[in-house]
């Protein structure tokens, strides 16, 4: 059965999927383990910033990047900070969160300087692949659709998902075959947003877009569904690194582009541990709410449970502890 037969034959009940009335699952992830005991997260910001439009200067993105890199990985060379990421034979998946359109997505200017670090420690352009959910919504953010010579630019409706469903605790999803079989290792590229559902998105919520199913799993706040996916073996032994697009930044009204609560925050965050990112996500636009006169995501019943669900004993995908995350700022 082929991959369109095999969807179109799949009744789908619940959390997962059920063929001929048994249920079929494969690939239980693994606990994870925490390696240290501290997560460092890097915030890098321009304070020049002060418009919208101001976050497509390639320029000033190449020099966020490139000083976030060096301050996350204590390197003088930026390609010594690549080499520690990617090796010249690894398949590169970047995924990036184009869902809002131009307004709040994955900067493209960003993912061209990310192209240009891997390049300069000799990834094949043909080994690199820039991905989100649908074609539609990368083209939507600025992004060219190719699937041929060089860095490919394509969606899960290109790439398909697996034929197997993958389980982990209350979740069950097929999973793009950019993360489970295309690529050797992904990096994670985000954006930082309010969520009207589960509080915030960031970089655990943007591996939603690898499955095909994320509608079934916003209820109790994301939790613990956010944290199960990101359970998935190939999802949690494959991302490297995230960096998240904090150029322009949204503190209500998400994950849509709403301009009236969007504002030019103009950074990037840098890290391995997704949780700790998230949580300094989290209290980026809690500050940024509080200063609004809005009240908190607790407050308003969003608070993003999720984000400590991933860093229980019961899943160990990284520390939302502040006394655990080594938060370095800094100001170009």
């Amino acid at each position: 059965m082929n991959r369109r037969n095999f969807i179109k034959n799949t009744i789908t009940i619940g959390s997962g999927l059920v063929l001929g009335g048994v249920p079929y699952c494969r690939g239980q992830a693994k606990k994870a383990l925490i390696e240290s005991t501290k997560s460092r997260v890097v915030v890098i910001r321009n304070s020049g910033l002060t418009s919208l439009k101001q976050a497509r200067d390639s320029a000033l993105m190449r020099k966020l990047l490139d000083q976030g890199l060096r301050k996350w990985f204590n390197h003088q060379s930026t390609a010594d900070c690549w080499r520690e990421i990617a090796r010249p034979n690894d398949v590169v998946g970047i995924k990036v969160n184009c869902l809002a359109g131009k307004g709040l997505s994955t900067h493209p200017e960003l993912v061209d300087a990310i192209i240009e670090g891997l390049k300069s420690v000799d990834v094949k352009e043909k080994n690199i692949i820039v991905w989100d959910r649908l074609n539609q919504d990368l083209i939507r953010a600025g992004f060219t659709i190719n699937t041929k010579g060089g860095v490919k630019f394509f969606g899960n409706d290109v790439a398909g998902y697996s034929s197997d469903l993958v389980c982990y605790g209350a979740v069950g999803s097929l999973v793009s075959r950019v993360v489970t079989e295309y690529c050797s290792i992904l990096i994670n590229v985000p954006i930082l947003k309010d969520h009207g559902i589960v509080g915030v998105s960031v970089a655990l919520k943007n591996y939603f877009g690898a499955i095909h199913n994320p509608n079934k799993y916003h209820d109790q706040l994301g939790d613990p569904y956010v944290a199960d996916v990101n359970m998935f073996d190939d999802i949690r032994q494959k991302t490297q690194f995230t960096i998240c697009d904090a150029l322009v930044a949204q503190y209500e009204g998400g994950p849509p582009f709403m301009p009236q609560w969007a504002w030019p925050y103009g950074g990037l965050i840098f890290g391995k541990d997704m949780v700790a990112i998230d949580q300094i996500g989290w209290e980026i636009i809690e500050e940024k709410r509080r200063v609004q006169g809005l009240k908190s995501l607790k407050d308003v019943g969003r608070e993003p449970t999720y984000i400590a669900k991933a860093a229980s004993v019961d899943y160990q995908l990284g520390f939302n502890n502040r006394q655990q995350i080594e938060l370095i700022e800094e100001v170009i």
